[in-house]
């Protein structure tokens, strides 16, 4: 048609119109009676235009022209009201009613009508939507306050059911090229973990179509669904997680029938849940990771601490209370027990109780917070010390023999004929002496040496420690006027298991250490006895004794205890650090105990040998 008639088109328009459109003169003769109008009260605009339309119930005509009378000055008024059909039947109708305008001038009146069902129908599916995005708002609340990837996917199927009006509802996993069901709801639990492959599924058949939802409502039997009884119909969302298909819903259907709203609320929770599947995972990210620094805080062996900007103790981990002796109690809110070097630097600092500490401190700089590292270097800082004190002396230990056999050897090559017999006797028994001491002492080293490499060797045979005993203390009484030696080992002692040259080793040290350790005399004794699997040996001398924190100590290398004036003996603190070892090398131990009446006494146990008979028989 073309364009150049308004009148032609504002026919058009009224007679398109699906609401009952009627024009009336100011005298209330009708102009114009559309199409829908003749639908909905039944008479034909023919037999209507050009006269009053008897619609108008008698008792309802003074409200019809209160309204025609207010139009006429102006404004719209809408009304809720009654009109007759043809039929005689009474409509239920809303009348939106205007002024007829020619200019300025008022020439009638246009009525529009609507059946008030029809209002209450769309009012009633406007409400049901509102309230059911409300719920969704709820539900979407609801399932974002769950944490747990579990409760967050058992609480979207049981969403399904309430938003879409679905008689059960599921959620499936995509694991690569498989779907796992992981939750159901009003479906038997025994279906949960059931797997089917995602390409002959409706979840690829969705994603083939790359579109978010899914009706289907053929070829249902065979899916595991159908443990739904009557089931009909299924829809299904996909839920995204970064983008990427994570899972799906499943809504399905045994009694009612899923519309467009149903299926809008099904893409809106799809949407939302991918959105709170992603925070559960999120949250299950961050907790196991908390997790996993929380173990590595805990089981290190390091200290760590945790400070403030303000350099106050956050956390603080087990091995930091064992190594200060201070309890998170006591250092939390506080700061910590020693001085904090500079980020990058190195503090070594000495605790009140003897540890010594090597500190480390980081800033994090998004926080402002120093992450604190130490650890007890105490071991380390006394081995030091013991080699500093080992070498020098060592040095003193070897250059006063050398110094001697030097000296008395440059007498001899240069006054040999001058000196006498006796005296060069004399001075080649001194060099003698000396030259023993130094094998003696490199003797040690070399066996201290081997220990600490853990290549001590022993043999293992039968032998008899009595006699062991008996030639190690024999000839001990005349080497000093001081002493008194007493030896105690019963005549049947029985034989060891064990080496009888470190065992003689063990013994010649041991007593070394009674008579060097007892300047002034006294009762050095030894005695021998068995005692259940074991025979024990005991040297007990009347010395200075040693204190009961070096009881054990005085078993390490280079340990010379401070002590009881131990100190001033000299040696290189080897001697006992050899006697244990080569005892436990041969299955034995050695300890240190005090002596009653003052002094110390060493014990060491070997093991019994087996008996043997001569009179068991042979097999």
């Amino acid at each position: 048609m073309r364009a150049g008639s308004d009148d032609d088109l504002a026919a058009v328009v009224l007679a398109s119109s699906p609401n009952a459109i009627i024009a009336l003169d100011r005298d209330q003769t009708v102009l114009h009676w559309n199409p829908a109008a003749e639908r909905l009260f039944g008479w034909t605009a023919a037999e209507i235009v050009g006269r009053r339309a008897p619609i108008v119930p008698d008792e309802l005509t003074a409200e019809h022209n209160a309204v025609l009378e207010r139009v006429r000055t102006g404004g719209q008024v809408s009304l809720h009201t009654k009109r007759f059909r043809r039929d005689g039947s009474l409509l239920d109708v809303r009348i939106d009613t205007s002024a007829l305008l020619q200019g300025s001038a008022v020439a009638g009146y246009v009525c529009v009508h609507h059946l008030t069902q029809e209002d209450e129908g769309a009012r009633v599916r406007v409400a049901r939507r509102e309230r059911l995005v409300r719920r969704l708002n709820d539900v979407v609340g609801d399932i974002n306050s769950e944490l747990e990837l579990p409760a967050v996917l058992d609480r979207i199927a049981a969403s399904l059911t309430e938003l879409t009006g679905a008689d059960a509802g599921g959620f499936v996993l995509i694991e690569g090229e498989r779907l796992r069901l992981v939750s159901v709801h009003q479906l038997p639990d025994s279906l949960k973990d059931t797997t089917a492959d995602m390409r002959n599924s409706l979840v690829g058949k969705l994603l083939r179509t790359g579109k978010t939802v899914l009706l289907e409502s053929h070829g249902l039997g065979d899916l595991v669904w159908a443990r739904l009884p009557g089931l009909h119909t299924i829809a299904l969302g996909v839920a995204a997680v970064g983008g990427r298909p994570y899972g799906a819903l499943y809504a399905l259907f045994a009694e009612g029938k899923p519309g467009h709203v149903e299926l809008e609320l099904l893409e809106l929770l799809a949407g939302h849940a991918g959105i709170a599947v992603g925070n559960a995972m999120a949250y299950q990210d961050a907790v196991r990771q908390r997790a996993h620094e929380r173990a590595v805080f805990d089981a290190s062996a390091d200290g760590i601490a945790v400070l403030d900007n303000e350099g106050r103790v956050l956390q603080w981990n087990p091995a930091a209370a064992e190594m200060t002796a201070f309890s998170a109690e006591a250092v939390l809110g506080g700061p910590p027990p020693f001085p904090l070097p500079q980020p990058g630097e190195k503090l070594t600092f000495q605790m009140e109780t003897g540890r010594w500490l090597d500190v480390l401190s980081a800033r994090i700089e998004e926080t402002g917070e120093i992450v604190v590292d130490f650890r007890d270097v105490t071991t380390a800082k006394e081995l030091e010390e013991a080699k500093d004190l080992f070498l020098a002396t060592t040095s003193h230990e070897l250059r006063t023999p050398i110094t001697i056999v030097g000296g008395f050897a440059s007498t001899l090559d240069a006054r040999w004929d001058k000196l006498s017999d006796a005296e060069r006797r004399s001075a080649v028994h001194t060099i003698a002496e000396r030259a023993r001491s130094l094998g003696q002492l490199i003797d040690h080293l070399l066996l201290g040496s081997r220990a600490g490499a853990e290549e001590l060797s022993v043999r293992m045979e039968t032998f008899d420690l009595a006699e062991r005993v008996r030639a190690a203390t024999l000839g001990l009484p005349v080497l000093s006027d001081r002493h008194t030696v007493e030896v105690v080992v019963p005549d049947r002692l029985p034989s060891v298991r064990g080496d009888a040259l470190a065992t003689d080793i063990i013994l010649g040290q041991l007593l070394e250490n009674a008579f060097k350790y007892s300047p002034r005399g006294g009762l050095i004794s030894v005695e021998a006895w068995p005692e259940d699997d074991r025979v024990i040996v005991v040297v007990d001398d009347e010395g200075v004794g040693i204190a009961a924190q070096d009881r054990e100590r005085i078993f390490e290398r280079f340990v010379q205890v401070d002590s009881g004036d131990r100190r001033r003996f000299g040696g290189v603190g080897l001697g006992l650090y050899i006697v244990r070892s080569l005892a436990r090398a041969q299955g034995g131990e050695v300890s240190a105990h005090p002596r009653p009446g003052g002094g110390t006494r060493i014990r060491l146990a070997l093991g019994r040998a087996p008996d043997i008979r001569s009179d068991t028989p042979m097999r």
